[in-house]
Protein backbone atom coordinates (compact mmCIF):
# COMPACT_ATOMS: atom_id res chain seq x y z
CA UNK A 1 0.00 0.00 0.00
CA UNK A 2 1.18 3.59 -0.61
CA UNK A 3 2.84 5.14 2.44
CA UNK A 4 2.11 8.67 3.66
CA UNK A 5 5.12 10.28 5.34
CA UNK A 6 4.97 13.28 7.66
CA UNK A 7 8.21 15.28 7.64
CA UNK A 8 8.63 17.27 10.84
CA UNK A 9 9.63 20.89 10.27
CA UNK A 10 11.45 20.81 13.61
CA UNK A 11 14.42 18.82 12.31
CA UNK A 12 13.44 17.33 8.96
CA UNK A 13 12.95 13.79 10.22
CA UNK A 14 10.12 11.48 9.17
CA UNK A 15 7.94 11.77 12.25
CA UNK A 16 4.94 9.66 11.18
CA UNK A 17 4.35 7.03 8.52
CA UNK A 18 0.90 5.72 7.71
CA UNK A 19 -0.51 3.49 5.00
CA UNK A 20 -3.12 5.16 2.87
CA UNK A 21 -6.53 3.53 3.01
CA UNK A 22 -7.23 0.87 0.41
CA UNK A 23 -10.35 0.83 -1.72
CA UNK A 24 -11.76 -1.93 0.47
CA UNK A 25 -11.11 0.12 3.62
CA UNK A 26 -12.83 3.16 2.15
CA UNK A 27 -15.82 1.05 1.17
CA UNK A 28 -15.99 -0.51 4.64
CA UNK A 29 -15.77 2.87 6.38
CA UNK A 30 -18.58 4.41 4.34
CA UNK A 31 -20.81 1.38 4.75
CA UNK A 32 -20.19 1.34 8.49
CA UNK A 33 -20.87 5.07 8.73
CA UNK A 34 -24.25 4.70 7.01
CA UNK A 35 -25.28 1.82 9.26
CA UNK A 36 -24.07 3.47 12.46
CA UNK A 37 -25.75 6.76 11.66
CA UNK A 38 -29.18 5.14 11.39
CA UNK A 39 -28.92 4.04 15.02
CA UNK A 40 -27.13 7.14 16.27
CA UNK A 41 -29.77 9.52 14.90
CA UNK A 42 -32.36 7.72 17.05
CA UNK A 43 -30.25 8.03 20.20
CA UNK A 44 -31.77 10.66 22.51
CA UNK A 45 -30.22 14.08 22.07
CA UNK A 46 -29.21 14.24 25.73
CA UNK A 47 -27.15 11.06 25.33
CA UNK A 48 -25.51 12.33 22.16
CA UNK A 49 -24.53 15.55 23.89
CA UNK A 50 -23.16 13.70 26.93
CA UNK A 51 -20.88 11.72 24.62
CA UNK A 52 -19.67 14.93 23.00
CA UNK A 53 -18.86 16.47 26.38
CA UNK A 54 -16.97 13.35 27.48
CA UNK A 55 -15.05 13.54 24.21
CA UNK A 56 -13.96 17.10 25.04
CA UNK A 57 -12.93 16.03 28.54
CA UNK A 58 -10.86 13.18 27.11
CA UNK A 59 -9.09 15.57 24.76
CA UNK A 60 -8.40 18.02 27.58
CA UNK A 61 -6.94 15.25 29.73
CA UNK A 62 -4.36 14.51 27.03
CA UNK A 63 -3.66 18.16 26.08
CA UNK A 64 0.02 18.06 27.06
CA UNK A 65 0.88 15.01 24.96
CA UNK A 66 -1.37 16.18 22.12
CA UNK A 67 0.48 19.52 22.18
CA UNK A 68 3.89 17.87 21.93
CA UNK A 69 2.74 15.75 18.98
CA UNK A 70 1.37 18.88 17.36
CA UNK A 71 4.68 20.69 17.72
CA UNK A 72 6.53 17.83 16.07
CA UNK A 73 4.01 17.58 13.23
CA UNK A 74 3.65 21.24 12.24
CA UNK A 75 6.19 23.28 14.23
CA UNK A 76 4.12 25.44 16.59
CA UNK A 77 6.09 26.29 19.77
CA UNK A 78 5.36 23.92 22.64
CA UNK A 79 4.47 26.82 24.90
CA UNK A 80 1.36 27.38 22.76
CA UNK A 81 0.44 23.97 21.34
CA UNK A 82 -1.63 22.54 24.23
CA UNK A 83 -3.72 25.72 24.26
CA UNK A 84 -5.35 24.72 20.98
CA UNK A 85 -7.17 22.02 22.97
CA UNK A 86 -7.57 23.78 26.30
CA UNK A 87 -8.93 27.04 24.86
CA UNK A 88 -10.38 27.25 21.37
CA UNK A 89 -11.20 23.57 20.82
CA UNK A 90 -12.93 23.16 24.17
CA UNK A 91 -14.69 26.53 23.94
CA UNK A 92 -16.15 25.82 20.50
CA UNK A 93 -17.18 22.25 21.25
CA UNK A 94 -18.89 23.10 24.53
CA UNK A 95 -20.72 26.04 23.03
CA UNK A 96 -22.11 23.97 20.17
CA UNK A 97 -23.22 21.32 22.66
CA UNK A 98 -24.80 23.98 24.90
CA UNK A 99 -26.98 25.44 22.15
CA UNK A 100 -27.94 22.12 20.57
CA UNK A 101 -31.16 21.50 22.59
CA UNK A 102 -32.52 24.86 21.54
CA UNK A 103 -31.33 24.73 17.92
CA UNK A 104 -32.34 21.12 17.25
CA UNK A 105 -35.76 21.39 18.87
CA UNK A 106 -38.87 21.28 16.71
CA UNK A 107 -39.79 24.68 15.30
CA UNK A 108 -43.44 25.61 15.86
CA UNK A 109 -45.48 27.62 13.40
CA UNK A 110 -48.60 29.71 14.11
CA UNK A 111 -51.59 27.64 15.23
CA UNK A 112 -54.15 26.64 12.64
CA UNK A 113 -57.46 25.12 13.65
CA UNK A 114 -57.67 21.42 12.88
CA UNK A 115 -53.95 21.02 12.15
CA UNK A 116 -50.70 20.32 13.93
CA UNK A 117 -47.76 21.84 12.06
CA UNK A 118 -44.07 22.07 12.89
CA UNK A 119 -40.61 21.91 11.36
CA UNK A 120 -38.12 19.29 12.46
CA UNK A 121 -34.36 19.33 11.84
CA UNK A 122 -33.08 15.95 10.71
CA UNK A 123 -29.41 14.98 10.43
CA UNK A 124 -28.16 14.90 6.85
CA UNK A 125 -26.48 11.50 7.25
CA UNK A 126 -22.75 11.04 6.68
CA UNK A 127 -20.52 14.14 6.92
CA UNK A 128 -17.06 14.07 5.35
CA UNK A 129 -14.71 16.55 7.03
CA UNK A 130 -11.42 17.43 5.32
CA UNK A 131 -9.20 19.33 7.77
CA UNK A 132 -5.89 21.21 7.36
CA UNK A 133 -2.67 21.16 9.35
CA UNK A 134 -2.33 24.76 10.54
CA UNK A 135 -5.00 24.59 13.27
CA UNK A 136 -5.77 20.90 12.98
CA UNK A 137 -8.08 20.56 15.98
CA UNK A 138 -9.78 23.95 15.79
CA UNK A 139 -10.75 23.56 12.16
CA UNK A 140 -11.94 19.96 12.60
CA UNK A 141 -14.03 20.61 15.71
CA UNK A 142 -16.09 23.26 13.90
CA UNK A 143 -17.92 20.57 11.94
CA UNK A 144 -17.21 17.31 13.77
CA UNK A 145 -18.83 18.03 17.14
CA UNK A 146 -22.02 19.72 15.86
CA UNK A 147 -22.39 17.06 13.18
CA UNK A 148 -22.27 14.26 15.74
CA UNK A 149 -24.44 16.20 18.20
CA UNK A 150 -27.07 16.56 15.45
CA UNK A 151 -27.15 12.80 14.84
CA UNK A 152 -24.84 12.46 11.87
CA UNK A 153 -21.91 10.11 11.35
CA UNK A 154 -18.54 11.67 10.50
CA UNK A 155 -15.62 10.47 8.42
CA UNK A 156 -12.55 12.66 8.94
CA UNK A 157 -9.68 13.00 6.52
CA UNK A 158 -6.90 14.98 8.12
CA UNK A 159 -3.90 16.60 6.50
CA UNK A 160 -0.94 14.39 5.68
CA UNK A 161 1.07 16.79 7.86
CA UNK A 162 -1.04 16.11 10.97
CA UNK A 163 -2.38 12.54 10.74
CA UNK A 164 -2.07 11.95 14.48
CA UNK A 165 -4.79 14.54 15.09
CA UNK A 166 -7.41 12.31 13.47
CA UNK A 167 -6.18 9.36 15.50
CA UNK A 168 -6.29 11.37 18.73
CA UNK A 169 -9.88 12.39 18.07
CA UNK A 170 -10.88 8.79 17.35
CA UNK A 171 -9.26 7.64 20.60
CA UNK A 172 -11.09 10.34 22.59
CA UNK A 173 -14.46 9.49 21.01
CA UNK A 174 -13.91 5.82 21.84
CA UNK A 175 -13.09 6.74 25.43
CA UNK A 176 -16.26 8.87 25.52
CA UNK A 177 -18.37 5.86 24.57
CA UNK A 178 -19.33 6.86 21.03
CA UNK A 179 -20.70 3.80 19.17
CA UNK A 180 -18.41 2.27 16.58
CA UNK A 181 -18.76 3.75 13.13
CA UNK A 182 -20.22 7.11 14.14
CA UNK A 183 -16.77 8.72 13.94
CA UNK A 184 -14.05 7.30 11.71
CA UNK A 185 -10.93 8.62 10.02
CA UNK A 186 -9.21 7.70 6.80
CA UNK A 187 -5.70 8.55 5.60
CA UNK A 188 -6.26 9.36 1.94
CA UNK A 189 -4.50 10.70 -1.13
CA UNK A 190 -6.09 13.39 -3.32
CA UNK A 191 -7.71 10.95 -5.76
CA UNK A 192 -9.40 9.02 -2.99
CA UNK A 193 -10.60 12.24 -1.34
CA UNK A 194 -12.36 13.04 -4.60
CA UNK A 195 -13.74 9.51 -4.70
CA UNK A 196 -15.27 9.85 -1.24
CA UNK A 197 -16.75 13.28 -2.05
CA UNK A 198 -18.39 11.83 -5.16
CA UNK A 199 -19.82 8.84 -3.27
CA UNK A 200 -23.61 9.01 -2.92
CA UNK A 201 -23.38 7.90 0.73
CA UNK A 202 -21.73 11.19 1.70
CA UNK A 203 -24.37 13.84 2.32
CA UNK A 204 -22.19 16.80 3.21
CA UNK A 205 -18.54 17.86 2.83
CA UNK A 206 -16.87 20.32 5.22
CA UNK A 207 -13.56 21.44 3.71
CA UNK A 208 -10.93 23.81 5.07
CA UNK A 209 -7.95 24.56 2.86
CA UNK A 210 -6.75 26.44 -0.17
CA UNK A 211 -8.79 28.08 -2.91
CA UNK A 212 -7.48 25.46 -5.34
CA UNK A 213 -8.58 22.75 -2.93
CA UNK A 214 -12.03 24.32 -2.72
CA UNK A 215 -12.38 24.20 -6.49
CA UNK A 216 -11.33 20.52 -6.42
CA UNK A 217 -14.01 19.77 -3.83
CA UNK A 218 -16.65 21.52 -5.93
CA UNK A 219 -15.59 19.62 -9.00
CA UNK A 220 -15.69 16.28 -7.19
CA UNK A 221 -19.19 17.02 -5.88
CA UNK A 222 -20.51 18.43 -9.16
CA UNK A 223 -22.14 15.23 -10.36
CA UNK A 224 -24.66 15.17 -7.50
CA UNK A 225 -26.40 17.41 -4.97
CA UNK A 226 -24.27 16.96 -1.85
CA UNK A 227 -23.85 20.05 0.28
CA UNK A 228 -20.43 21.60 0.64
CA UNK A 229 -18.98 24.18 3.01
CA UNK A 230 -15.68 25.74 2.03
CA UNK A 231 -13.39 27.71 4.34
CA UNK A 232 -10.59 28.84 2.07
CA UNK A 233 -7.84 31.44 2.00
CA UNK A 234 -7.55 34.94 3.37
CA UNK A 235 -5.58 38.15 3.05
CA UNK A 236 -7.06 39.69 6.15
CA UNK A 237 -6.66 43.45 6.62
CA UNK A 238 -6.68 45.74 9.64
CA UNK A 239 -7.15 49.48 9.88
CA UNK A 240 -5.76 51.63 12.70
CA UNK A 241 -7.66 54.89 13.06
CA UNK A 242 -6.07 57.98 14.67
CA UNK A 243 -8.28 57.57 17.76
CA UNK A 244 -7.07 54.01 18.45
CA UNK A 245 -5.39 52.87 21.65
CA UNK A 246 -2.04 52.57 19.95
CA UNK A 247 -0.29 50.27 22.41
CA UNK A 248 -3.20 47.84 22.31
CA UNK A 249 -3.34 47.97 18.51
CA UNK A 250 0.37 47.25 18.18
CA UNK A 251 0.28 44.34 20.64
CA UNK A 252 -2.76 42.71 19.04
CA UNK A 253 -1.77 43.25 15.44
CA UNK A 254 1.80 42.03 15.73
CA UNK A 255 0.51 38.90 17.46
CA UNK A 256 -2.24 38.56 14.85
CA UNK A 257 0.37 38.67 12.09
CA UNK A 258 3.08 36.51 13.67
CA UNK A 259 1.35 33.87 15.82
CA UNK A 260 1.72 30.34 14.45
CA UNK A 261 4.40 31.78 12.16
CA UNK A 262 1.64 33.65 10.33
CA UNK A 263 0.09 30.36 9.22
CA UNK A 264 -3.51 31.27 9.93
CA UNK A 265 -6.30 31.77 7.43
CA UNK A 266 -7.58 34.67 9.56
CA UNK A 267 -4.16 36.05 10.52
CA UNK A 268 -3.42 39.70 9.80
CA UNK A 269 -1.55 40.02 6.49
CA UNK A 270 -1.88 43.73 5.73
CA UNK A 271 -2.29 46.76 7.98
CA UNK A 272 -3.49 50.23 6.99
CA UNK A 273 -2.55 52.92 9.50
CA UNK A 274 -3.82 56.48 9.52
CA UNK A 275 -1.09 59.03 8.78
CA UNK A 276 -1.61 60.65 12.18
CA UNK A 277 -0.31 57.56 14.02
CA UNK A 278 1.63 55.81 11.28
CA UNK A 279 5.17 56.53 12.48
CA UNK A 280 4.68 55.62 16.15
CA UNK A 281 2.74 52.50 15.14
CA UNK A 282 5.58 51.27 12.94
CA UNK A 283 8.24 52.06 15.55
CA UNK A 284 6.39 50.21 18.28
CA UNK A 285 5.49 47.26 16.04
CA UNK A 286 9.10 46.81 14.93
CA UNK A 287 10.33 46.98 18.52
CA UNK A 288 7.85 44.32 19.57
CA UNK A 289 8.63 42.02 16.64
CA UNK A 290 12.34 42.17 17.50
CA UNK A 291 11.53 40.44 20.79
CA UNK A 292 10.36 37.25 19.10
CA UNK A 293 12.53 34.21 19.71
CA UNK A 294 12.86 32.10 16.57
CA UNK A 295 14.13 28.64 17.30
CA UNK A 296 13.49 25.05 18.32
CA UNK A 297 9.74 24.90 19.05
CA UNK A 298 10.29 22.22 21.70
CA UNK A 299 12.01 24.80 23.91
CA UNK A 300 9.77 26.87 26.19
CA UNK A 301 11.62 30.11 25.39
CA UNK A 302 10.74 29.88 21.68
CA UNK A 303 7.90 32.15 20.58
CA UNK A 304 8.26 31.66 16.79
CA UNK A 305 8.76 28.18 15.40
CA UNK A 306 9.56 26.97 11.89
CA UNK A 307 7.05 27.18 9.09
CA UNK A 308 5.46 23.91 8.13
CA UNK A 309 7.96 23.17 5.37
CA UNK A 310 10.94 24.73 3.60
CA UNK A 311 8.97 25.37 0.40
CA UNK A 312 6.46 27.48 2.35
CA UNK A 313 9.26 29.55 3.88
CA UNK A 314 10.89 30.05 0.50
CA UNK A 315 7.58 31.27 -0.92
CA UNK A 316 7.41 33.93 1.79
CA UNK A 317 11.06 34.88 1.29
CA UNK A 318 10.31 35.38 -2.41
CA UNK A 319 7.36 37.67 -1.64
CA UNK A 320 9.53 39.76 0.70
CA UNK A 321 12.40 39.97 -1.79
CA UNK A 322 10.06 41.01 -4.59
CA UNK A 323 8.47 43.72 -2.45
CA UNK A 324 11.88 45.10 -1.44
CA UNK A 325 12.98 45.12 -5.09
CA UNK A 326 9.89 47.23 -5.82
CA UNK A 327 10.68 49.78 -3.13
CA UNK A 328 9.39 48.27 0.14
CA UNK A 329 11.43 48.86 3.29
CA UNK A 330 12.22 45.84 5.48
CA UNK A 331 12.53 46.85 9.13
CA UNK A 332 13.89 43.63 10.67
CA UNK A 333 17.32 42.14 10.02
CA UNK A 334 16.89 38.38 9.50
CA UNK A 335 20.49 37.87 10.65
CA UNK A 336 19.51 39.05 14.13
CA UNK A 337 17.41 35.88 14.49
CA UNK A 338 20.03 33.18 14.83
CA UNK A 339 17.80 30.29 13.72
CA UNK A 340 16.86 32.00 10.44
CA UNK A 341 18.42 30.09 7.56
CA UNK A 342 17.93 30.05 3.82
CA UNK A 343 16.90 26.63 2.59
CA UNK A 344 15.15 25.82 5.87
CA UNK A 345 11.64 26.31 7.30
CA UNK A 346 13.05 28.64 9.98
CA UNK A 347 12.04 32.11 8.81
CA UNK A 348 12.57 35.38 10.70
CA UNK A 349 9.60 37.72 11.13
CA UNK A 350 9.40 40.79 8.93
CA UNK A 351 7.56 44.12 8.87
CA UNK A 352 7.46 46.01 5.58
CA UNK A 353 6.57 49.63 4.90
CA UNK A 354 6.48 51.67 1.70
CA UNK A 355 4.28 48.92 0.32
CA UNK A 356 1.41 49.15 -2.15
CA UNK A 357 -0.98 46.91 -4.01
CA UNK A 358 1.38 46.34 -6.91
CA UNK A 359 3.21 43.94 -4.60
CA UNK A 360 2.16 40.33 -4.08
CA UNK A 361 2.82 40.66 -0.36
CA UNK A 362 -0.19 43.01 -0.18
CA UNK A 363 -2.52 41.07 -2.49
CA UNK A 364 -1.58 37.38 -2.53
CA UNK A 365 -2.05 35.14 0.50
CA UNK A 366 1.32 34.91 2.26
CA UNK A 367 0.70 32.52 5.17
CA UNK A 368 3.92 33.47 6.89
CA UNK A 369 5.38 35.79 9.57
CA UNK A 370 5.44 38.97 7.51
CA UNK A 371 3.07 41.93 7.33
CA UNK A 372 2.93 45.02 5.17
CA UNK A 373 2.03 48.33 6.82
CA UNK A 374 0.63 51.05 4.57
CA UNK A 375 -0.12 54.70 5.37
CA UNK A 376 -3.64 55.99 4.64
CA UNK A 377 -5.19 59.44 5.01
CA UNK A 378 -8.87 58.66 5.61
CA UNK A 379 -11.46 56.04 6.44
CA UNK A 380 -12.55 56.07 2.81
CA UNK A 381 -9.06 55.25 1.56
CA UNK A 382 -8.74 52.45 4.12
CA UNK A 383 -12.10 50.97 3.09
CA UNK A 384 -11.15 50.97 -0.59
CA UNK A 385 -7.82 49.27 0.10
CA UNK A 386 -9.29 46.69 2.48
CA UNK A 387 -11.84 45.71 -0.16
CA UNK A 388 -9.19 45.56 -2.89
CA UNK A 389 -8.73 41.80 -2.50
CA UNK A 390 -10.13 38.56 -3.90
CA UNK A 391 -10.54 37.38 -0.30
CA UNK A 392 -12.99 38.24 2.47
CA UNK A 393 -12.63 36.15 5.62
CA UNK A 394 -12.06 38.63 8.45
CA UNK A 395 -11.16 42.30 8.76
CA UNK A 396 -10.59 44.54 11.77
CA UNK A 397 -10.50 48.14 12.88
CA UNK A 398 -8.80 49.72 15.89
CA UNK A 399 -10.74 52.71 17.14
CA UNK A 400 -12.41 54.14 20.23
CA UNK A 401 -15.55 54.99 18.23
CA UNK A 402 -17.99 52.06 18.10
CA UNK A 403 -20.36 53.88 15.73
CA UNK A 404 -17.50 54.49 13.32
CA UNK A 405 -16.56 50.83 13.56
CA UNK A 406 -20.08 49.78 12.60
CA UNK A 407 -20.25 52.35 9.79
CA UNK A 408 -16.96 51.17 8.32
CA UNK A 409 -17.80 47.52 8.88
CA UNK A 410 -20.98 47.88 6.86
CA UNK A 411 -18.82 48.77 3.87
CA UNK A 412 -16.20 46.02 4.22
CA UNK A 413 -16.57 42.86 2.13
CA UNK A 414 -15.86 40.26 4.80
CA UNK A 415 -17.34 37.38 6.74
CA UNK A 416 -16.35 38.67 10.19
CA UNK A 417 -15.72 42.27 11.22
CA UNK A 418 -13.74 42.96 14.40
CA UNK A 419 -13.25 46.08 16.48
CA UNK A 420 -10.11 46.18 18.64
CA UNK A 421 -9.31 42.48 18.20
CA UNK A 422 -8.40 40.02 15.47
CA UNK A 423 -7.54 36.40 14.67
CA UNK A 424 -10.27 34.88 16.84
CA UNK A 425 -13.42 32.81 16.33
CA UNK A 426 -16.31 33.48 18.65
CA UNK A 427 -18.39 30.27 18.60
CA UNK A 428 -21.59 32.30 19.11
CA UNK A 429 -21.01 33.97 15.74
CA UNK A 430 -21.11 32.42 12.28
CA UNK A 431 -17.67 31.58 10.87
CA UNK A 432 -17.97 32.34 7.18
CA UNK A 433 -16.21 34.00 4.27
CA UNK A 434 -17.07 35.83 1.08
CA UNK A 435 -15.45 35.96 -2.35
CA UNK A 436 -12.53 33.48 -2.61
CA UNK A 437 -12.57 32.90 1.14
CA UNK A 438 -15.36 30.41 0.63
CA UNK A 439 -19.01 29.85 1.38
CA UNK A 440 -21.25 28.26 3.99
CA UNK A 441 -20.66 28.67 7.69
CA UNK A 442 -19.74 26.81 10.84
CA UNK A 443 -20.32 27.60 14.53
CA UNK A 444 -23.24 29.57 16.02
CA UNK A 445 -26.87 28.54 15.66
CA UNK A 446 -26.42 28.87 11.90
CA UNK A 447 -23.70 26.23 11.90
CA UNK A 448 -26.29 23.54 12.53
CA UNK A 449 -28.31 24.49 9.45
CA UNK A 450 -25.90 22.91 6.98
CA UNK A 451 -25.57 19.74 9.11
CA UNK A 452 -29.33 19.18 9.24
CA UNK A 453 -32.18 19.28 6.77
CA UNK A 454 -35.66 20.62 7.47
CA UNK A 455 -38.66 18.33 7.39
CA UNK A 456 -42.15 19.80 7.52
CA UNK A 457 -44.89 18.02 9.48
CA UNK A 458 -48.41 18.96 8.34
CA UNK A 459 -50.97 16.91 10.28
CA UNK A 460 -54.75 17.24 9.80
CA UNK A 461 -56.11 16.26 13.19
CA UNK A 462 -59.80 17.21 12.81
CA UNK A 463 -61.98 15.72 10.09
Amino acid sequence: MPIQKTISPVDGRVFVERELASGAEIEAALSQAVAAQKTWRDTPLSERLDVCLRFVQAMEADAASIGEELTWQMGRPIRYSPMEILRGFAERARYMVEIAPQVLADIPVPAKSGFTRFLRREPVGVVFTVAPWNYPYLTAVNSVVPAIAAGNAVVLKHSAQTPLCAERMAKAFHKAGLPEGVFQFLHLGHDDVARVIADSRVAFVAFTGSVAGGHAVQQAAASRFAGTALELGGKDPAYVRPDANLAHAVENLVDGAMFNSGQSCCGIERIYVHAGVFQPFVEQAVALAKDYVLGNPLEQATTLGPMVRTAAAEFVRAQIAEAVSMGAVAHLDPASFSANALGSPYLAPQILTNVDHRMRVMTEETFGPVVGVMRVDSDEQAIALMNDSPYGLTAAVWTSDEQAAVRIGDQIETGTWFMNRCDYLDPALAWTGVKDSGRGCTLSVLGYEQLTRPKSFHLRVAL
